[in-house]
């Protein structure tokens, strides 16, 4: 099993961003929830690693023991990841743990850098809980104060975010303000970009001076985009050593559906994908990675253009991502990208770099999970659910835009990766793939009445988990079907040399099309074992049931 997540000092503790693109893994943390088989979070840490897909590796993962001495950890997201989709979904966990926390922890004697590269997300980023706390009950958080027009308290609530959002009736009748208050810890002394998102008349105080007042207002009738990501302001603020308050205010909120603030930081509102100071990022992120003996870069979507109530423009990772990556490989072979997406992006850069290691939305262990994966503590078990393109013009959609007000669904069963073998297109990373820590071998399949065996063998030295998928086809046939689809699958786990004899279940529905009922065409399907939807190296024959 996975280990609870400790250093030779002790439990991990656990944050997201830091103060001025800096974080740290002890010192002022010990306030933040340490893991614990208690809590559950060494069951997220664990879930995260196996959900994990390595979908390229040249040798470089697990990172032998003990580690590699200098790791330069570059991205947006290794310091404000997504651990969740977010929109309707949306909790607020105890804590989260960032990739570069993760990496800190799990490689204490190492030299870690931290530098930004690119940025992913565009507005502003909750600050982390566990450098908040709320300056009227001590717990951890920020103070929430709902006000009506005369400025009078309607509710008082503590928070474990400084991100706030209400739909409808779960906000006091007759709120016109609302308040955000925090003691905010500083580690070090300096500059620090903070606003507030929201629509209103969005003010921001630091120790009770105002440095900033901005009516911010929301443009289209896009709801969800009023919530997911409203309008933001924000200021250079020069903070000291320790802890200052910090108070965001909205006046005259919308009386619509939704309401929402942010206390945030914006880590660099200025660097784009063009321009001397995007240039300036790369460099810095270059220079970091040549002189480290791994580069571990953290690239993701936003929440601007990956959540519910909007469609993605372009598959592309946003900003200046890719060119990173490239100067970045170019620098230092050694090179890990590292995908914090919750669907699939284009990687054009991919053949360029060491190991491309897809996080998905990785919970609040994800940094722990990270660096469980990477230093070969745990081995990434996943398999990817959907097909990767290598270019957006290779994805075989019919239609995406609307014929005067009509989206005609045409495709039937040919969805998803049934649509790729249709169209016999090749793709990045095929429905199914996935890799691990050690070889498999394949061997003896055999078909038997709705179902199906074979012999799977750990050519390698080191345990391992491997994923059989058995997929049908059926040809000729006078049914519209697939070229093939999936059947059934099995895990299987076995220690290095070991070799287990695999028993898949055939379920009837898998021989069954749709005509006005579930139908079974008679006569015999091929059945096909293998890796992938693409890598079946087995096949034979069986009789529908």
């Amino acid at each position: 099993p996975t280990p609870a997540a400790t250093t030779p000092d002790g439990p991990i503790p656990a944050t997201g961003a830091g103060d001025g693109g800096g974080s740290d893994a002890g010192g002022d943390l010990a306030r933040a929830v340490a893991v614990s088989a208690q809590d559950g979070a060494v069951l997220a840490r664990r879930v995260a690693a196996d959900g994990m897909v390595l979908v390229r590796n040249e040798g470089e993962l697990p990172w032998p023991a003990p580690g590699p001495r200098s790791v330069a950890v570059i991205g947006h997201n290794a310091l404000q990841f997504r651990s969740q989709g977010g929109g309707s979904a949306t909790v607020t966990p105890p804590y989260v743990v960032s990739p570069l926390d993760g990496l800190r922890a799990a490689l204490p004697d190492a030299e870690i850098t931290w530098t930004l590269g690119a940025v992913t997300q565009e507005g502003l980023a909750p600050l982390p809980i566990a450098r908040l706390t709320d300056p009227v009950s001590g717990e951890p958080g920020v103070r929430a104060r709902f006000l009506d027009s005369g400025d009078r308290e309607l509710l008082s609530e503590n928070r474990r975010s400084s991100d706030l959002a209400r739909l409808g009736g779960s906000r006091p009748a007759g709120t016109a303000s609302v308040e955000l208050t925090t003691r905010y810890q500083v580690r070090e002394p300096g500059t620090a970009r903070l606003g507030v998102a929201g629509a209103g008349l969005a003010t921001l105080a630091v120790d009770g001076v105002r440095v900033l007042e901005r009516e911010l207002v929301h443009e289209g009738e896009d709801f969800g985009g009023g919530l997911v990501s409203p309008p933001h302001a924000s200021a250079t603020v020069r903070l000291p050593a320790g802890e200052v308050v910090l108070t965001a205010r909205l006046d005259g909120v919308p009386q619509g559906n939704g309401l929402t603030l942010t206390l945030g930081e914006d880590l660099a509102p200025d660097i784009g994908e063009a321009g001397a100071s995007g240039t300036a990022a790369i460099e810095a992120a270059v220079a970091a990675a040549r002189r480290a003996e791994v580069a571990v870069i953290v690239v993701g979507t936003s929440p601007e253009i990956e959540r519910e109530a909007a469609d993605r423009a372009t598959l592309a990772l946003p900003g200046a991502q890719d060119r990173l990556v490239r100067a970045v490989a170019a620098a230092n072979p050694r090179t890990v990208v590292v995908v914090n997406a919750g669907a699939p992006v284009l990687m054009p850069w991919r053949n360029e770099v060491a190991a491309v290691l897809l996080g998905w939305f990785g919970g609040q262990e994800f940094g722990g999970a990270l660096a469980d994966v990477l230093l070969g503590t745990a081995e990434p078990g996943g398999r990817l659910p959907t097909t990767w393109p290598g270019e957006e013009a290779d994805v075989p959609v019919l239609q995406t835009a609307p014929v005067d007000g009509v989206v005609a669904y045409d495709e039937g069963v040919h969805v998803g990766y049934r649509a790729w073998l249709r169209a016999g297109a090749e793709p990045a990373y095929p429905f199914g793939h996935g890799l691990g820590y050690t070889t498999w071998e394949l061997s003896d399949l055999a078909a038997g009445p709705g179902q199906v065996s074979l012999t799977v063998r750990n050519t390698g030295e080191r345990a391992g988990k491997h994923v059989v998928q058995v997929y049908l086809s059926r040809e000729p046939s006078a049914v519209d079907r697939p070229v093939r689809w999936l059947a059934g699958f099995a895990v299987v786990r076995a220690g290095g040399g070991q070799a287990e004899r695999v028993t898949i279940p055939l379920a009837r529905r898998a021989f069954q099309h749709w005509d006005g009922g579930w139908r079974t065409e008679p006569g015999e399907f091929t059945v096909h074992a293998g890796s992938s939807v693409a890598d079946l190296p087995l096949a034979t024959r069986i009789s529908a049931p």
